[in-house]
């Protein structure tokens, strides 16, 4: 056994690894960003390692800076979790050169299960069935525009280097092709330093069935049964299952479910493969018992606790222990599986609004479903932590696990009712949604079906309850009036108690009412409130009207990050944090945060709404996100039709394109490479003569 391991990887990954290499008693060496200088991966390992500043090109995926870590902290073995050099030959080969371990596949496999051009080859000569398409090295556009019709329209354009759905495509009619070509390339080139790209036919309503192989250095080779990973959005999974439902459901005696592992197995096999790897196939929902071979992913997948909890089984201890030689002590007949496992994937993300990457600073943080029986979580939060634009989005994982997949969906669906994330906007109430749809209850899966669901669901918005809260929580902030603080509150350092120097509305006889008004994703509202009065202690007390509104007796509730609001006899629960003058609400995976416009900005507001036309397009283009702009289409002073792309800003590893809301002479404010904050203006578009008429 190894005795120093150096994890090459951040977020949830690298703290799952370092916790299973301090049961085995190895010490682990963690690297950072100078972005991540504080996050959780750094503080749990025995030790870390700055490698570089933010961009991952500059750190995660340098391969001498990981060298040079592993040099100076006498790494014998590099854990390199998913994504970043998870699967990249020549990181394997340079630590091969060093003398260093690579808990991961030889280089032969990784050459030719790494590359999705090269694997489908390699398996369609073994006679594994594979979806049609073209897959040749080299590929231009040229050539991928003349195989597209013999292929057949949908096709997907898929990167030979890629993994996670970036880079994918689907594509419908020909004349999307060439564009769609084009940001494909983009895309793959940053996101894997390889545009190469390849096409294949895109079947309708498939599942995404893959199966979970183990394959030490003395020729076993074993497989730990199948997940479900149908539930996608633009081919990334957001929830995945093991056993396969679609498998539990045939009436074949499981023997579908051993061929789809043998040929798993079959397919390791061919390449020599060494560790944990996965076999992705696509089934067809009508014809189960037929798969086509998808891809091999060489290294540990996001999805991998759901095997872990129906098998009992650890999957990066046996990766850890083959990569140091030892064989395996597990047999096929020894796998069992066990119950049913669920897990969802927590996303920094706003599913409401086009499931744009967000960040901020977590304020708030509740993780203690974890302690609960049959819940898992691998998460990377901290209190207090900044989420980046720099990375992917994906914060946590909670997974639930339970005799039966109804129940197993229940307990993560109140696991996730009570996972608390307040700061960033996060996709757990979408999670919830999902999760209660009746196909998914159901099992009756496809890879498209969270694109057909999703403008049906229900999301909650902020209503009056919240923002009574929100104004009475701001007072009991010592914030009055206009968002001016209350210097005159007794044991305030700032100022002298006395009713002359507060601005809390304080008059002789009966206290004045205040009005506040508050803004939560562009949907306001003005609050008034009566008099409050301390209630035991605890509590506060008043009258409140929302906008014209009755008014209403309310009373608020604290305990530290708790709040409980009693409006007119209803009772409300919340989690709460306050910043400045901004609110940050949460309840049963639902979070908001609603801010205190103060008299410059409401005004602002009126003047604009007067200005322009409610029904009139904005000739100011904004970025909907942090990011960078990655490409620009157009230059300054060039003439365009609404519709037309401008730019392009990426962030969190997704690329979001910005069009022109009107025709005009559009005018750029940034280049590519430049830096935009979220709601910066990037370009403005003067409008036509006529349409300024």
């Amino acid at each position: 056994m190894f005795n120093t391991v150096l994890v090459a990887n951040r977020g949830e990954i690298a703290c799952r690894v370092i916790r299973t290499l301090r049961a085995l008693g190895v010490r682990s060496v963690a690297v950072y960003s100078e972005a991540d200088a504080g996050a959780r991966h750094v503080a749990e390992a025995d030790t870390a390692v700055c490698i570089g500043p933010a961009p991952a090109v500059d750190s995660y995926l340098n391969i001498a800076a990981v060298l040079d870590a592993c040099r100076r902290t006498g790494a014998q073995a590099v854990h390199p979790g998913y994504g970043f050099l998870s699967e990249n030959a020549d990181f394997a080969r340079a630590l091969a050169d060093a003398g260093i371990a690579f808990i991961g596949p030889p280089v032969g496999a990784l050459d030719v299960m790494g590359d999705k051009i090269r694997s489908k080859n390699h398996v369609a000569a073994a006679g594994v069935p594979v979806t049609p398409g073209i897959s040749r090295p080299g590929l231009t556009d040229a050539d991928l525009l003349a195989a597209a019709d013999g292929i057949g329209y949908p096709l997907l354009i898929k990167p030979s280097a890629g993994g996670g759905g970036k880079g994918m495509h689907a594509v419908h009619a020909a004349a999307d092709l060439p564009a769609a070509l084009a940001t494909a390339r983009r895309v793959a080139a940053a996101a894997f330093g390889d545009d190469t790209l390849f096409l294949e036919r895109l079947i309708t309503a498939p599942r995404h069935i893959e199966v979970q192989v183990l394959a030490d250095g003395q020729g076993n080779v074993i497989h730990l049964g199948e997940r479900e990973c149908s539930l996608q959005r633009r081919h990334q999974k957001v929830i995945e299952e093991a056993p396969s439902p679609l498998l539990d459901g045939l009436a074949d005696d499981g023997a579908t479910r051993r061929r789809i592992g043998a040929a798993a197995c079959a397919v390791a096999a061919s390449v020599g493969y060494t560790g944990a790897g996965t076999v992705e196939f696509l089934v067809s929902d009508d014809a189960p018992e037929e798969f086509f071979f998808m891809e091999m992913n060489t290294r540990l997948q996001v999805e991998h606790p759901v095997t872990e909890l129906v098998t009992g089984i650890d999957l990066v201890e046996w990766q850890v222990r083959i990569a140091a030689g030892e064989e395996l002590t597990l047999r096929q007949d020894d796998v069992v599986l066990n119950g049913h496992a669920v897990e969802a994937r927590v996303y920094a993300e706003n599913p409401e609004h086009g499931f744009l990457p967000t960040t901020g600073t977590i304020a708030v943080l509740d993780e203690s479903v974890a302690h609960r029986p049959g819940v898992r979580v691998d998460s990377s939060l901290l209190p207090g932590l900044e989420v980046s634009p720099h990375y992917d989005p994906m914060l946590a994982k909670v997974v639930a696990w339970a005799p039966g997949r109804a129940t197993a969906l229940d307990t993560l669906d109140a696991a996730l009712a009570d996972y608390v994330v307040l700061g960033v906007d996060t996709n757990i109430e979408y999670l919830r949604l999902l999760l209660a749809d009746p196909d998914v209850r159901a099992g009756r899966l496809d890879t498209t079906l969270i694109e057909r669901k999703l403008p049906g669901f229900a999301f909650r918005h902020t209503g009056d309850a919240d923002h009574v809260l929100a104004a009475l929580l701001l007072r009991d902030h010592g914030l009055h009036g206009h968002g001016v603080r209350d210097h005159g509150r007794p044991g305030d350092a700032a100022g002298p108690a006395g009713p002359w120097r507060r601005r809390d509305g304080w008059r002789l006889g009966d206290r004045a009412r205040w009005h506040v008004h508050l803004d939560g994703a562009g949907r306001g509202k003005v609050v008034t409130v009566g008099g409050t009065d301390d209630d035991d202690g605890t509590g506060r007390t008043g009258v409140v009207r929302v906008g014209d509104g009755p008014d209403r007796p309310a009373t608020l509730t604290r305990r530290g990050d708790a709040a409980d609001l009693d409006l007119a006899g209803v009772h409300h629960g919340y989690r709460v944090a306050v910043d400045g003058q901004t609110v940050l609400l949460g309840a049963g995976g639902w979070s908001t945060r609603l801010a205190w416009l103060d008299r410059d900005e409401v005004t602002a507001r009126m003047l604009a709404a007067l200005e322009r036309d409610d029904a009139a397009a904005d000739p100011q283009v904004r970025s909907p996100m942090p990011g960078t702009v990655v490409s620009v289409s157009v230059t300054s002073g060039e003439a365009v039709a609404a519709g037309t792309v401008l730019l392009a800003v990426e962030a969190m590893k997704m690329e979001h394109q910005l069009v022109a809301a009107l025709d005009g002479t559009v005018q750029l404010s940034v280049g590519v490479g430049a830096l935009v904050k979220a709601d910066q203006v990037v370009a403005v578009i003067h409008p036509t003569v006529e349409e300024q008429a």
